[in-house]
C-alpha cells in the first residue's frame, strides 16, 4: 500500500511561535487517530495538509500530490470537517450540504439528491429544512459531517468532530466514521484530544505534542506489552495481594483502573496467582492478558515533550 501522507521535516512558525517542529510522518490507509493536547499543533498540521496554509519549511505529499501545491485537486479528494463552525447564514441544512456538493462540480439536481441521501445517512430528518442558525451543536456537527462526505471523497480529515456532542450523538458520529471505513473503504484522519474516540474507531494512532511526533504506531503494537504479563480483577485487599506476590518474586502493581498487573514468564503463573489469592483472602474476578494503556502512553509522551521544552 502507498502512504496517504508522507511528511519530511515539516515546520510551521507563526510570528516567532513554533507550531510544528520538524514533523516526520507517514500515514497509511485506514483509520488513524491524531492525538494531542490543545496547542500540540494538530490544527496547524491539518491546515497544511489541506493547503489552507503553507509550511515554513519541509516537504511532503498527500494522496500523491506535493505539499503546498495543487490545493484544489487535493481538496476535491478530501472530506474535511473543521473544528469551528463554517456555514452561510440564511441557508437550510439541506441547502448547506447541496452547496458543498455543487462546489465539487456536481450538477445542481444531482447535488440536491446526494444531499438528501447523505443527510439520511447522518440521521437528519425534517430539521434539514430549518435555517442552520437555529441548529443545536449536535445538528451543526451532522451538517458539517454530511457536507464533508457528499462528494464521495477518498480521504476524510476530521478535526475534533465530537466536540460539544452529548454521549448519544458522539456514539452515533463515531459509528458513522467506522461504517465509512469498514463498509465503503474510506481512510480517515481523526484529530482529537479525546482518547476513547480514538480507541473506539482507529487502527493506528499518532501522538503529537509541542509540535513534534511522539508516537506513530498501530493499536496492535500499543496493546502488546513489553514483557509477558496478566491483568487481574480481584475483590479484597489489593496491597496484601501485591505483597504476597512480591514474596514469591513476582512484580505486581495496582493500576489506576484498580486492576493488578503481574509481569512474569513463569509457566506456572496461573496456578501461582490462585494460590496468592487464597493466601491473601482475595477473590479473583477475572484474569486476562495485559494490555498497555493508551492513556498512560499519551501522558508519558506529553510529559516527555513538556520536559524537553523546559
Amino acid at each position: 500500500m502507498q502512504p496517504l501522507i508522507e511528511l519530511d521535516q515539516v515546520t510551521k512558525v507563526y510570528r516567532g511561535t513554533m507550531a510544528l517542529a520538524g514533523v516526520d510522518l507517514k500515514i497509511m490507509p485506514g483509520v488513524t487517530g491524531l492525538l494531542g493536547p490543545n496547542g500540540a499543533g494538530k490544527s496547524s498540521l491539518i491546515k497544511i495538509l489541506m493547503g489552507l496554509v503553507r509550511s515554513t519549511s519541509g516537504t511532503g505529499t498527500i494522496l500523491g500530490y506535493p505539499l503546498g501545491q495543487q490545493g484544489r485537486q487535493i481538496r476535491s479528494l478530501v472530506g474535511y470537517v473543521p473544528e469551528d463552525d463554517c456555514y452561510i447564514p440564511g441557508l437550510t441544512g439541506v441547502e448547506v450540504v447541496q452547496f458543498a456538493a455543487s462546489l465539487s462540480g456536481i450538477p445542481t439536481v444531482e447535488a440536491l439528491r446526494r444531499a438528501h441521501e447523505i443527510l439520511d445517512f447522518c440521521g437528519m430528518k425534517q430539521e434539514r429544512y430549518r435555517n442552520i442558525e437555529s441548529f443545536s451543536t449536535g445538528m451543526r456537527q451532522k451538517i458539517k459531517f454530511a457536507a464533508s462526505i457528499v462528494h464521495a471523497p477518498q480521504f476524510l480529515i476530521l478535526d475534533e468532530p465530537t466536540s460539544g456532542l452529548d454521549p448519544e450523538e458522539r456514539e452515533q458520529l463515531l459509528y458513522r466514521v467506522k461504517s465509512l471505513a469498514v463498509n465503503f473503504g474510506k481512510s480517515v484522519l481523526l484529530s482529537t484530544h479525546i482518547l476513547p474516540d480514538v480507541q473506539q474507531v482507529c487502527d493506528h494512532v499518532v501522538i503529537l505534542s509541542k509540535g513534534t511526533v511522539k508516537l506513530n504506531t498501530s493499536f496492535a503494537e500499543i496493546n502488546r506489552p513489553s514483557a509477558p504479563s496478566l491483568t487481574l480483577s480481584i475483590l479484597g485487599d489489593k496491597e496484601a495481594f501485591c505483597s504476597a506476590a512480591l514474596t514469591n518474586q513476582l512484580d505486581a502493581v495496582v493500576l489506576q483502573s484498580g486492576d493488578i498487573k503481574i509481569e512474569s514468564d513463569r509457566q506456572d503463573l496461573p496456578k501461582l496467582i490462585w494460590n496468592l489469592a487464597r493466601d491473601s483472602q482475595a477473590v479473583i474476578q477475572s484474569i486476562r492478558p495485559a494490555k498497555n494503556s493508551l492513556e498512560e502512553i499519551f501522558i508519558a509522551a506529553v510529559q516527555e515533550a513538556t520536559h524537553a521544552a523546559t
